[in-house]
């Protein structure tokens, strides 16, 4: 058992040099209202996320997935960034924070004042087309949307990560589509669905933030998807040390210095307090059991 400060103190050790890295995943939106698919809030979904291949190749797939994610990004648009977002732009201002990496589509670091975040999956709120590359952004696509469909009334379940919604057949039915107004192609939003390659050039530049850095924290991700996972990989390659903090177990820990089991909402402020105004994180009366192996946990 320990205090909260037991759990920031061995991060602050590691944070305090400047030179750290953020690589962040859905878990750290779960306090902004948008579930992920593992954590204690995750959601759990009937059918598998869109893949690449489907959605080019199946108009019916493809209408079923705008259906369902012009619902969905009603939802995502409304969401404002929460507590652990903040305190990630607050130590980026501060200088600690050099880099930010997200797999998560949402946009939501950004709109806490993070900057130059690379959007390893892309963002929902931007649409391209993929016959001439035209780019519009997702609200000027809704405005089309509800136009053609101006009395459609899905009524979805709670919100996927990935911006889209459980519908039944009747209502995907009854769901019209748009094409890319410059040339009629296929639109698309710009995001990186499944069977699609994350482009090089950000990979690269991910790569390169990773081997600069002098600490790699991960917040709020199972690590599940080999996009985000290659970077914990190559930051123990290079002797980066990792810094895991998410709810439940990751296929990164064999990898990680400290894993910290936390609710980011309140975890990651603490951390940004301590480190910016060199206070200690406030005292905390409930224990923090320690699992086997270094792992520590936060009671939230």
């Amino acid at each position: 058992m320990g205090r909260v400060e037991d759990v920031i103190e061995p991060v602050v050790g590691l944070a305090a040099g400047g030179g750290v890295v953020v690589l962040s995943g859905a878990g750290l939106s779960t306090e902004s209202g948008i579930p992920d698919y593992r954590g204690p809030s995750g959601v759990a979904r009937r059918q598998q996320p869109m893949t690449y291949q489907t959605f080019v190749g199946d108009g019916q797939a493809r209408r079923r997935y705008w259906a369902r994610s012009h619902l969905g990004w009603r939802l995502v648009a409304r969401a404002a960034p929460n507590d652990g977002h903040r305190a990630v732009a607050r130590l980026q201002r501060g200088g600690l924070v050099t880099g930010v990496i997200t797999q998560n589509v949402d946009g939501l670091h950004t709109a806490a004042g993070s900057r130059d975040v690379v959007e390893l999956h892309g963002r929902l709120d931007a649409v391209v087309c993929l016959a001439c590359g035209d780019r519009t952004t997702r609200q000027e696509l809704d405005g089309r949307l509800r136009r053609v469909n101006p009395d459609f009334a899905g009524r979805g379940a709670a919100v996927n990560p990935d911006g889209d919604v459980e519908l039944d057949d009747a209502e995907v039915a009854a769901f019209r589509t748009v094409d890319c107004r410059a040339c009629g192609g296929l639109l698309k939003p710009d995001v990186v669905f499944f069977g699609e390659t994350v482009p090089a050039g950000r990979v690269r530049r991910c790569f390169a933030l990773v081997q600069q850095a002098r600490l790699l924290l991960v917040l709020g991700s199972s690590l599940t998807v080999l996009s985000g996972r290659r970077f914990v990989t190559a930051a123990a390659r290079h002797g980066v040390p990792v810094v895991i903090v998410n709810q439940g177990v990751t296929r990164g820990d064999g990898h990680a210095r400290l894993r910290v089991d936390a609710a980011l909402g309140r975890w990651l402020p603490a951390l940004a307090d301590r480190l910016l105004t060199g206070e200690p994180a406030p005292r905390d009366p409930r224990p923090v059991p320690v699992a086997p192996g270094g792992t520590a946990g936060l009671v939230a």
